[in-house]
């Protein structure tokens, strides 16, 4: 491990720690409130892949239900998605147990958001540059659009971010991630309820929480 990399993963810890212990009244009455009104488990996880290809269990707050059609089937997420969820997702109180994947090491504060393993085989050699690093909390493409961006841009500015990579900017990625939580920008694709998902070169709405 490099010393940018020590001093980054201290910085992660530091920074987690710190967040989750100012945190912990909201996460207690967040988690509450999940239980009564979307049922359990009141933690979402999902396989994601992290840096060099590597999956992990990312953690969540639960924001949707899981209402099922006459077949089984999930809802779309227009559907599941309920108020109490929307506010989850526009203050992102929802990724606040993403620290805890920063304390265990499968993600950084700043990095490429972790996307779900069955995309891996779909990037182009350029695009998967972007597992180069840890994912991470926020990122590049959060501050520049978030989900408002097409996949295609989001990750071009993830690969902007692996090639530019340094701790002054990621100090300039966590100030500008205050400011867009706090007007809650890009919270979702325009024209769906949360994020279409990837396909390559083929875009489709389905269940992407």
């Amino acid at each position: 491990m490099k010393y940018q990399d020590y001093k980054t993963r201290a910085f992660d810890i530091m920074f987690s720690l710190a967040v989750l212990t100012i945190t912990l009244p909201i996460l207690a009455i967040t988690a509450l409130l999940v239980g009564a009104k979307l049922g359990r488990p009141i933690i979402f996880k999902q396989t994601r892949t992290g840096q060099a290809g590597r999956n992990f269990q990312i953690y969540k707050l639960r924001s949707m239900t899981d209402e099922c059609d006459e077949h089984g089937a999930l809802l779309p997420d227009a559907e599941r998605l309920t108020r109490f969820g929307k506010f989850l997702r526009a203050w992102s109180i929802d990724e606040l147990p993403g620290f805890i994947n920063v304390l265990k090491g499968d993600m950084s504060i700043v990095g490429p958001r972790p996307q779900l393993a069955r995309f891996l085989e779909l990037y182009s050699e350029r695009q998967l540059r972007r597992h180069l690093v840890k994912p991470g909390i926020t990122g590049w493409a959060q501050v520049n659009g978030r989900n408002s961006l097409d996949w295609e841009s989001r990750f071009e500015l993830d690969v902007w971010y692996v090639e530019n990579k340094s701790f002054w900017l990621d100090l300039k990625i966590i100030f500008l991630t205050f400011i867009i939580v706090f007007r809650r920008e890009g919270i979702n694709a325009v024209g769906h309820a949360t994020m279409p998902e990837f396909r390559g070169d083929e875009i489709v709405t389905e269940q992407f929480e």
